[in-house]
């Protein structure tokens, strides 16, 4: 064991009980009766910032939920490392298929089972555990600001306003995030690209009431029917969407970094297996991991309308909504794309419906240089703490604030994230390794050590 590994072996047991007094504050950002639980985790944060040995923690008003800073200022000309977090949390249903209470943490098997466990209280604790032991044994180098914010899940509206406000409190020569995944316990790696995301419900109205299907049916058009058909024509047989000038501004990945991703250790079969279905679709001409991380995606994430109570009855809707998403790639703006999507759903509308499109939220893609000093710093933290280089890999996710920081801030990203895709995020039965909670914590540490 070395020294950072016996201070975790030592500690761990309040570790766990101060992640756990977070972990039980159900901070869902999506449900405003837990708007209390917002201030309540956001105080929390603060108080434990301050005893990690932080100079000072405030918890901030924002046009929503409020944002924790924190800071430690070792030199004025000293490299600045802000790292970002969120304390807001998915809700937690179906609360049936959990296996024990999703705010009551346990820890079973090696890891630690609660809404939150990885995303993302327990990988924001890794941070704040490394910044300890770098304090605690007089080895921080570099001045660190922390800013958590509590609206992560529901796109971050009120971020962007407070970042314009507070330029100067956040100043920083690059941010650090623990919010992402890695390809395996035993493949290491760091996130180099992040999708955007565009988002919209579509309301489709037919006559101004339900109808008796047996007197209208045939008569006049159903909303559902001409949803459903509107829907598949989106896309076509080869994956690609067929919205004009979707494609215009989409990064063609270098070969270079094609063959690079060929590369990776990858299992399909495994990979179906483990969510079940026979066989895989997506854009032609591409493989499965440039189509979940390089190459942009629709989706139908909701669809509902008309009768679905237990029974029959025979009913020909009034309206039909549905929820619907691209995930974009870096250059396609989500602002153009979010219009174009609308015009196009216009467009092909009959006359027999009336339509409305109403974008929600989006955000843009993102793209980490694997040149910069910082990601050099991580990358050799990855390498001490689990034994091996980390993959540079993109993801397919999207986390819209980190290309609002690069635009309002001016500031690169390190996406520095532990998670696992069997962890569960936003599913029921959350949960988190402790080894690699560890393991973490160590890469962190050797992190700032090498950045500084």
């Amino acid at each position: 064991m070395n020294n950072i590994q016996k201070y975790i072996a030592a500690n761990e047991p309040k570790m766990m009980e101060d992640l756990f007094s977070l972990i039980r504050i159900p901070s869902i950002s999506a449900l405003p009766e837990h708007h209390d639980d917002m201030l309540a985790c956001a105080e929390r944060w603060a108080q434990l910032l301050l005893e990690a040995g932080a100079d000072e923690a405030l918890v901030m008003p924002s046009k929503g939920n409020p944002i924790v800073f924190g800071q430690k200022i070792v030199d004025p000309n000293a490299k600045t490392v802000l790292i970002y977090a969120h304390y807001d949390v998915m809700p937690a249903e179906p609360l049936e298929l959990w296996k024990s209470q999703p705010f009551e943490p346990e820890i079973r098997d090696g890891y630690i089972w609660a809404r939150g466990a990885d995303d993302d209280k327990g990988q924001s604790f890794i941070q704040v555990k490394a910044f300890e032991y770098l304090v605690k044994n007089e080895l921080l180098k570099n001045n660190v600001k922390f800013i958590f914010e509590g609206e992560e899940e529901i796109g971050s509206p009120s971020l962007e306003a407070f970042c314009e406000e507070h330029k100067e409190l956040l100043k920083a020569d690059v941010i650090l995030v623990s919010d992402t995944s890695m390809l395996g316990a035993e493949l290491p790696s760091l996130t180099t690209g992040l999708r955007g995301l565009a988002y919209w419900e579509i309301e489709v109205t037919g006559p101004n009431r339900d109808l008796h299907s047996g007197h209208f049916g045939g008569a006049v058009a159903n909303p559902i029917n001409v949803l459903c058909e509107m829907i598949s024509r989106i896309t076509d047989e080869n994956g690609r969407s067929t919205i004009p000038g979707f494609y215009d501004d989409v990064e063609e990945v270098p070969q270079a970094e094609r063959e690079m991703i060929a590369h990776i250790p990858f299992d399909e079969d495994k990979y179906k297996r483990a969510i079940g279905v026979k066989a895989l679709f997506g854009e032609k001409g591409y493989s499965t991991l440039e189509r979940n991380s390089c190459r942009p995606s629709f989706d139908v994430c909701g669809i509902w309308g008309g009768y679905t109570g237990e029974g029959s009855k025979t009913v020909l809707p009034s309206k039909a909504f549905a929820k619907v998403s691209c995930r974009l790639v870096p250059h396609q703006d989500h602002h153009k794309i979010s219009q174009l999507f609308a015009d196009y759903i216009l467009s092909i509308a009959p006359d027999t419906v009336q339509i409305k499109v109403t974008p929600m939220h989006g955000g843009q893609g993102y793209v980490c240089p694997i040149s910069l000093p910082a990601y050099q710093a991580a990358e050799k933290g990855f390498e001490i703490a689990f034994g091996k280089k980390p993959l540079a890999v993109r993801r397919g996710g999207s986390i819209p604030i980190i290309s609002t920081f690069e635009q309002v801030l001016g500031i690169k990203t390190i996406l520095m994230g532990f998670g696992l895709e069997s962890d569960a995020i936003h599913s029921p039965n959350e949960n988190f390794s402790l080894d690699i909670f560890r393991k973490g914590i160590e890469a962190v540490i050797n992190f700032h050590l090498e950045y500084a």
